[in-house]
């Protein structure tokens, strides 16, 4: 089933330069795509009217069937984003009360904002954590904490921005299991990098953007060579003829 639909999607910013233009992309339910190019070739600016941070100049945005201008409330309840840089979201005192906020301004009664919460905690690994303020994590548990208040929301869809920026081999792995797991339970997942070495042979589809545009959508296996034409590097194990490993085998 097409979760996302986007048709004919073009952004032009105030300036009058392009974001994105003539985008045709479909998402289907369940799938872990990633969505791959150099610096400034749209991707964040794509993946934020999923859930209507920018609003389209020309085209269309369909998630779950909605047109995503006029159903801001549903949508955003149904997608979840965590930016690149985690800090940006944080807005609570202590992990708890930060994964909270969401569910809080939705306005759920206390007894499901602690089942989220909870939920959402446990998913992550963060349990240890729930009273620490969130300034005394490491740079890891900072990024799960982002996706924590992410899943609180339950959304259908999570959006996850260069997830493994500034973590070294082992927080990159962890994280990386993490999500994985995340997928298993149901979760359809956008990841926006330029690190494909991390995640190219766990992901089901590969979606290369350069100029506001999208050049290539396909199987990672069949795409994996293209890549560097399109400012991303090429995994070390796929340019030495190993085809596509993951890091966590």
């Amino acid at each position: 089933m097409s979760l996302i639909q986007i048709k004919g999607l073009t952004h032009r910013f105030a300036d009058g330069t392009f974001g994105v233009k003539d985008i045709d992309l479909v998402v289907k339910d369940g799938e872990l795509l990633a969505l791959a190019g150099a610096n400034g070739s749209g991707k964040t600016t794509l993946c934020r009217h999923l859930n209507g941070l920018l609003q389209p100049t020309e085209g269309e945005v369909l998630v779950n069937g909605m047109n995503v201008p006029g159903n801001l409330l549903k949508v955003r309840q149904m997608v979840g984003m965590v930016f690149q840089n985690a800090d940006t979201q944080i807005v609570g005192e202590t992990v708890y009360s930060d994964i909270a906020f969401g569910p809080e301004n939705l306005g759920m009664s206390r007894a499901e904002i602690d089942d989220r919460v909870g939920a959402a905690i446990e998913m992550v690994g963060l349990q240890e954590h729930r009273n620490h303020k969130p300034h005394l994590l490491s740079g890891g548990e900072y990024k799960w904490l982002g996706i924590a208040g992410g899943l609180a929301m339950n959304p259908k869809i999570l959006i996850l921005d260069e997830p493994f920026s500034n973590l070294d081999y082992p927080g990159s792995c962890q994280l990386l299991k993490q999500i994985l797991r995340i997928h298993e339970l149901g979760h359809t997942i956008i990841i926006i990098t330029h690190e494909l070495e991390k995640i190219i042979a766990d992901i089901d589809r590969l979606v290369i953007m350069q100029g506001g545009r999208i050049v290539r959508s396909g199987d990672p296996l069949s795409l994996i060579g293209e890549v560097e034409f399109f400012g991303v590097r090429e995994p070390c194990a796929s340019k030495f003829g190993q085809g596509l490993q993951s890091w966590l085998t």
